[in-house]
């Protein structure tokens, strides 16, 4: 048996259990500005479960993967860092159930023009992909340097899309004013209902420049759950069809206007599913979300 057949027989069972029942709400899809394409709403960040492959093995990244499509989503976040992971990572990636239902990034996190070259080069032969869906410059590492680049890159038909990210907020103005003379197809950036400084300036400007974002972040790596560990849902939840914590911060975050995709990280599949059931059914009005903060901020 091939390694390939032997993963999927692996996550059958994951697939079903997270698989949506006959009649569930389809995730809600959103446009990338500027183009008749749309993309779900939730997406997954894969980085912490692909760090995990030599301790876990593949499996629990081909479960996840799998949970994702089978919930009605397509969009995986990368960010290569170990040659041996995403060697793995690519060929769960290019299982035939996969190769050709997911939107996948990668990032240059390396300075100098040469170096930058290489690693979008040897992300793309790890991933099996001639065209990567988006290519990303990680924190604005060499902005200057790579994003010619990545605009090379996309003239030639190896990117369908070209974006920046930055996941803190010393990072802002240097964002704030690359967006003021540019215009990527994507960014992305941290924003949830504990750190909410990106709506103050960055996605209204995103949004007026008809910049795709993807959001990083939602749960705080963490932090978010463990802040909340011993409080309970509020009551309120439940008029917007909050069903748990991770879905109330991705439900705030999908109310607003200007955000595309919100990237999860998990490794299990069963929080995909979970994570995914936030952008179907209702999302909180601006009366509901000032009543979010308000509870978040007094926790």
């Amino acid at each position: 048996m091939r390694r390939r057949e032997a993963l999927t027989l692996l996550t059958s069972a994951a697939v079903a259990a997270a698989s949506p029942s006959m009649g569930a709400e389809a995730v809600q899809r959103r446009p990338i500005p500027g183009t008749k394409e749309t993309l779900p709403a939730i997406g997954f960040g894969s980085s912490k479960v692909v760090s995990e492959i030599p301790k876990h093995g593949p499996a629990p990244l081909a479960q996840v993967l799998d949970a994702l499509v089978a919930g009605g989503g397509s969009v995986v976040d990368t960010w290569p860092r170990d040659f041996a992971n995403d060697r793995v990572f690519g060929e769960v990636i290019a299982a035939p159930n996969l190769k050709d239902r997911l939107f996948v990034t990668t990032k240059i996190d390396r300075t100098g023009k040469d170096a930058g070259l290489a690693q979008l080069k040897e992300s793309m032969t790890l991933y099996k992909r001639r065209v990567i869906d988006l290519a990303q410059i990680f924190s604005l590492t060499d902005l200057e340097t790579h994003w010619p680049t990545l605009q090379e890159m996309k003239a030639a038909g190896r990117a369908r899309y070209i974006g920046v990210t930055v996941s803190q907020y010393e990072l802002y103005p240097a964002l704030e004013e690359f967006l003021q003379r540019e215009k990527p197809d994507f960014v992305q950036m941290n924003y949830s209902i504990t750190e909410r400084r990106a709506e103050e300036r960055l996605l209204p400007l995103a949004r007026d420049k008809g910049v795709a974002v993807m959001i990083n972040r939602p749960f705080m790596n963490g932090a978010y759950f463990q802040r909340l560990a011993k409080t309970p849902l509020p009551a309120f939840a439940a008029d917007f069809g909050c069903e748990s914590w991770a879905q109330f911060s991705l439900k705030y975050i999908l109310a607003h206007a200007g955000v595309t995709v919100v990237l999860t990280e998990t490794s299990q599949a069963r929080h995909i599913a979970e994570n995914l059931r936030a952008a179907t059914g209702k999302l909180p009005d601006a009366a509901q979300r000032a009543a979010m903060t308000a509870f978040i901020d007094k926790v």
